[in-house]
């Protein structure tokens, strides 16, 4: 407001000013705009008009070339979900000079995902993801076709089916043991939950991708940690290129220059990995290629590779695999992990009775095991309730359309952008009951209630997407995030320092719902047999 403000008054200076040159500058502007209005005003006339198709989506109106970005503020979850009370279930805004449709209504979100999911299954890759998925050949953003089918086909079958998953146990059990005696050194001190977090995740996945032996390789410097967290930084920071692409030329937030700077880094650290580990297969024979009897993800894909048959992977594609495997793997359980903590901290009765299932399932005189997990059902449903009302992807990943079509009997027309408002949708008190109540009995099944799960099989709740682009890792993270849940509630409780309050702030980055303050907390020895820790 401040900015128009001062544009309004060098405006009325010019007019009051017997200045020619700024008179003739001010007049050349206002022509400029008004051509550059009318051809836009005309282009969505023919649009809305021609052949008698269905208009676009209602939305608010927006400025030439820059569209509604001045106008966009830091919470767009909640700025979009503000503007379906004024217009609607689905709406259109320009952003840049690319046009943006948001859905955030269970009905139009299953006309999307169900009815017409093969049409919307296309991504629209931004400059920064298209260089850390080495030109889109991954999973995570790459278009649907056969390859990208192969992809998904050799993650989810090979990679992440149930066998696979049972095989690299042994890697999450080792890694979760060693944050627990990590905390266990710290009790008494302030310990920041998102690095302890980042350091575990980190830890555990590339253990399962490529073996302890050598993660240590890997994070000689720190500079695999140092790579990851600028990645991060790089896929979260807005991206003016990305919304007006006649400027990305100049890459004026240098987005472009500084990814391709983080993908060499971890591209060297990832080579030499899959370069050692091919000479130590050439050294050794296959049966003896596994790591104390346990193969690791990396190997799975090499073995694959050797295959050389038509659906094999090829090099790149196995890197753009590790890679999404480990940036959206560590951000997302990261993130959802603070977000975990926090609620259950500031609802200490929801702690008290994840700490009784846990004494009554695993007992005082043990650790946690993955085989626990399944009957830890009130500790499953507080991570629900956590998804549910801190989505880490509060608006999707990206859809786009490869034809046009009507959604809701409006037009949406080929290559734009879909987002669905899951944030909005997840607190709407037409679906929940008392939506913004932290209340994980919700999500306890029980005869002749909804049945709730990662699947994207009920609309109202979608934290990791649905239909063709459902996140394919929902198992390994659903595994991970109890694991490691259950351990540190089981080892120890945990306390606020003293004069913190309960903060549950978040902040929209990128795709990712953060916590705005950091969770600062204080462990303190639970078991009473210290050699537990050790």
């Amino acid at each position: 407001m401040v900015q128009l403000n001062n544009h309004v008054s060098w405006w009325w200076d010019v007019m009051m000013t017997n200045n020619k040159d700024e008179f003739n500058l001010l007049v050349f502007v206002i022509t400029i705009v008004v051509v550059i209005l009318a051809i836009l005003l005309y282009k969505l006339k023919l649009l809305s008009s021609s052949n008698g198709a269905p208009s676009l989506p209602p939305g608010p109106r927006s400025l030439p070339i820059v569209g509604y970005l001045p106008f966009l503020g830091s919470e767009p979850h909640k700025q979009f979900s503000k503007m379906a009370h004024t217009y609607g279930p689905i709406i259109k805004i320009y952003l840049g000079s690319k046009l943006h449709i948001l859905i955030s209504s269970p009905e139009l979100a299953k006309e999307m995902f169900r009815d017409q999911d093969e049409n919307f299954s296309n991504r629209n890759a931004g400059i920064a993801t298209s260089i850390i998925s080495y030109g889109v050949q991954d999973l995570v953003w790459s278009d649907y076709n056969s390859t990208w089918r192969n992809l998904r086909k050799i993650l989810v079958q090979e990679v992440l089916n149930n066998k696979s998953l049972q095989e690299t146990s042994s890697f999450r059990r080792d890694e979760v043991r060693k944050t627990i005696k990590n905390v266990f050194t710290k009790i008494g001190t302030n310990i920041s939950i998102n690095e302890l977090s980042f350091s575990t995740e980190a830890n555990v996945l590339t253990s399962m991708v490529w073996g302890n032996s050598s993660v240590e390789e890997a994070k000689d410097g720190g500079q695999f940690h140092s790579a990851i967290s600028k990645i991060f930084g790089l896929l979260t920071k807005p991206n003016v290129s990305d919304f007006i692409p006649s400027l990305a030329w100049l890459d004026l937030q240098g987005v472009a220059r500084d990814m391709k700077r983080e993908l060499q880094r971890m591209d060297q650290i990832i080579t030499m990995i899959i370069n050692n580990r091919i000479e130590s297969n050439s050294r050794r024979s296959k049966d003896a290629v596994q790591h104390e009897g346990k193969k690791d993800l990396l190997q799975v894909l090499l073995e694959l590779n050797d295959q050389k048959t038509a659906t094999s992977p090829s090099m790149t594609q196995i890197k753009a695999l590790i890679m999404d495997i480990l940036v959206a793997g560590i951000d997302s359980s990261t993130t959802l992990l603070e977000w975990v903590m926090t609620e259950i901290l500031k609802n200490r009765h929801v702690m008290n009775r994840i700490q009784e299932e846990l004494a009554n399932i695993v007992g005082v005189n043990s650790m946690v095991e993955e085989s626990h997990l399944p009957k830890l059902q009130y500790l499953n449903a507080t991570i629900k309730e956590t998804f549910r009302l801190h989505p880490v992807g509060a608006l999707g990943l990206p859809r786009s359309p490869s034809q046009t079509c009507k959604i809701g009997g409006y037009t949406i027309p080929k290559d734009c952008t879909v987002f669905v408002n899951v944030w909005a949708i997840q607190r709407d008190p037409r679906y929940w009951d008392n939506p913004l109540e932290f209340k994980p009995d919700r999500f306890l099944i029980q005869e002749g209630t909804e049945k709730w799960d990662f699947q994207g099989n009920n609309m109202k709740f979608l934290p990791f997407g649905s239909g063709r682009r459902l996140c394919p890792g929902y198992p390994l993270a659903d595994k991970m995030q109890m694991y490691v849940l259950a351990s540190l509630f089981h080892s120890f409780n945990w306390t606020l320092p003293k004069g913190e309050e309960h903060d549950l702030s978040d902040i929209f980055l990128g795709i990712s719902l953060k916590k705005r303050k950091p969770l600062i907390v204080i462990p303190s020895q639970r078991l009473s047999d210290v050699s537990l820790y050790m």
